[in-house]
């Protein structure tokens, strides 16, 4: 998710909701809907000529919005971290965790493994192959996107263990620059020990933006007055990583050859200032009286439906309506799918929050 967790001390699913509406909300909404933009446009692309104006723009926009996952583990670790501080029983936290982490990502996995026999993307055999389903679960392979859920579960035992750092109140400035140390030795590590083969499947491919999320959590009610000194400085390093990251993505894109370092090294440092530069903008429309704010802030309370539905309902949009024609007809319809992928599991996931529905919401995406 968006599987963003909540405060220990939050109201339990079957509670009324509170209706406030806050900045991580907002963060959260920026964040959905730059997940479904970035799926919808790799549609777009399948459909679009290789190396004609229209793909490229396409592909453009495909890899500037590709920081979804850095940027919620990075909320994941300011929310967690936040909440810990205040307090940590572990019994009750990694109960919460099994039931709105672990149970979601097991139950989805298990869903998404039957939509993909049942629409014909693979052989029915799969369900009883158990190297095929070993690999699903190990590595949130069950779907393209549910490996998210898988890294948020080892972020969830992490953050526990960085709880004496955390009480330390580290700069954040500073965790940015040490956190870039820790992940390139992280990169190394792998390269010459560990060669997982999935990396990105596991925490250690996002010690960066964890860091620097405990960081923030363990200063948030200092961030403000932080990202007011240092916008401009951060602003800077964000343009200067995005012109660095860029011309690697485009590269991968075309299928090129790319230093696999650069492209790493170039994509943590986009991704985790953009995460960090997502809560200055999350924050500053939330005290703003802009109408979008309260748009995203409602994506970002059902951010973990969208997350979870959005893939099936694109695949299914893109097989009952193949995009054709013109490159601009391609893109237009392919800019319908994903409003249609953002509203409507938006719809369901609010219609479920309250209600008769509540107990269905909680057993399918356990809040």
């Amino acid at each position: 998710m968006p599987a963003i967790p909540a405060a220990d001390s939050a109201p339990a699913p079957t509670e009324k909701r509170a209706p406030s509406l806050t900045s991580i909300d907002v963060f959260r909404g920026l964040t959905i809907t730059e997940v479904v933009l970035h799926h919808a446009s790799g549609v777009a692309l399948r459909h679009l000529t290789p190396g004609s104006q229209m793909y490229e723009l396409v592909a453009l926009v495909n890899r500037t919005l590709h920081f979804a996952v850095p940027a919620f583990v990075f909320l994941s670790a300011v929310v967690l971290t936040r909440s810990l501080l205040k307090r940590f029983k572990p019994g009750q936290y990694f109960w919460r965790r099994l039931t709105r982490g672990a149970w979601p990502y097991l139950l989805w996995s298990g869903l998404y493994m039957l939509w993909y026999v049942w629409t014909g993307q693979r052989p029915a055999s799969t369900l009883t192959d158990p190297d095929k389903v070993t690999l699903y679960l190990l590595y949130g392979k069950a779907s393209y996107h549910l490996y998210f859920l898988l890294v948020a579960l080892q972020v969830y035992v992490l953050i526990p263990l960085l709880l004496p750092l955390a009480r330390l109140k580290p700069s954040i400035s500073l965790t940015l620059v040490v956190g870039a140390g820790v992940q390139l030795g992280a990169y190394l590590l792998n390269r010459s020990e560990l060669r997982l083969p999935f990396p990105a499947s596991t925490a250690l491919w996002y010690l960066m933006p964890v860091l620097v999320g405990m960081a923030v959590g363990a200063r948030l009610d200092e961030f403000p007055a932080w990202w007011r000194r240092r916008r401009a400085v951060i602003l800077t390093l964000l343009v200067a990583s995005f012109a660095w990251y860029l011309p690697a993505a485009m590269s991968f894109v075309r299928g090129t050859p790319v230093a696999p370092l650069e492209y790493n090294a170039a994509t943590w440092a986009f991704t985790t200032l953009m995460a960090v530069t997502l809560l200055g903008l999350a924050q500053w429309l939330q005290g703003s009286r802009l109408r979008l704010r309260r748009g995203l802030a409602v994506l970002g309370t059902v951010s973990l439906q969208i997350y979870l539905l959005h893939p099936a309902l694109l695949q299914w949009l893109e097989t009952r309506w193949p995009p054709g024609g013109t490159a601009l007809n391609v893109v237009l319809l392919c800019g319908l799918y994903a409003l249609s992928a953002l509203l409507l599991p938006a719809l369901v996931g609010r219609l479920m929050l309250t209600g008769p529905l509540n107990r269905l919401s909680t057993l399918l995406f356990g809040r």
